[in-house]
């Protein structure tokens, strides 16, 4: 599993979450509390919206721990919206291209969890994106494939409704192929203005995912980065976060279900 954190509000520095924290992404990235696995050396990644309308992109497949470049633009950069992530393969290689967060256009993406059986339905997966947007496709990941099947489906227009009609595509395709593994999604999706962050999972398992809202904005988190008593609350199960600019952040439904089998 992966650790990820996203925030929206005043501009800050990236260093100010990334790394100075005690329990800081950097720090979750050899020693995560809540993963699946203590460690997430799979490469790591930032994703920020900056001067232009389009986020910007820094993928390593080093370490998080040890890449002094990750500290150095950390402490330069200052953004309202940003992603961090720090990845732990479920199987595919580890390349620059499947280290999140993903980006097309405005749109800005990562996710923390797993596909089950994913090796046996990828190609179904994969045919769920159009041609248009396949050509866009860098990697051999879930998470990226995911992510182009919500923008197909309607991602940009509608977060929450597009990412539950995905993951109930994907689902139905894992039941379609005889899977018994789980499907376990915890992510984060931005256009730049706001941003939108789900739990959910097939089974009573989703992974861990925490916000907190302050004066001066809304951070997400796998697992909290500093005192657990400093305000963190954990995102329910089947639960999307939307946070909107000088909007209280909101708790949506998020429900995922299968299509229905169409009768011969």
């Amino acid at each position: 599993m992966c650790r990820f954190l996203a925030y929206q509000g005043e501009p800050i520095f990236l260093s100010e979450m990334v790394c100075a924290p005690a329990h800081s992404l950097i720090h979750q990235s050899l020693h995560a509390d809540e993963g699946k696995t203590a460690t997430n050396g799979d490469g790591f990644g930032l994703g920020w919206y900056g001067e232009r309308e389009e986020p910007g992109l820094y993928r390593e497949i080093r370490p998080a721990w040890s890449d002094e470049n990750l500290r150095s633009l950390c402490l330069q950069l200052r953004s309202r919206l940003f992603f961090a992530h720090v990845r732990a393969s479920t199987g595919t290689s580890t390349t620059r291209a499947n280290c999140h967060p993903f980006a097309h256009g405005r749109q800005l993406f990562m996710h923390n969890g797993q596909v089950g059986d994913y090796a046996r339905i990828k190609r179904r997966i994969e045919a769920l994106i159009p041609d248009a947007l396949y050509a866009h496709r860098q990697g051999t990941g879930d998470t990226e494939a995911l992510f182009l099947a919500a923008l197909a489906d309607g991602l940009e227009e509608d977060p929450v409704g597009a990412m539950a009609r995905t993951l109930g595509r994907v689902l139905g395709l894992m039941r379609e192929a005889g899977s018994r593994q789980p499907l376990r999604f915890a992510a984060a999706q931005s256009d730049g203005e706001g941003m939108t962050c789900f739990r959910w999972s097939s089974d009573d398992r989703p992974p861990s995912l925490y916000y907190r809202e302050t004066r001066c904005g809304v951070m997400v988190v796998s697992e909290p980065v500093d005192e657990r008593g400093a305000g963190w609350q954990p995102i329910p199960p089947n639960a999307a976060l939307r946070v909107r600019p000088g909007r209280p952040a909101e708790l949506l439904p998020f429900a995922v279900a299968p299509p229905r089998a169409v009768a011969a």
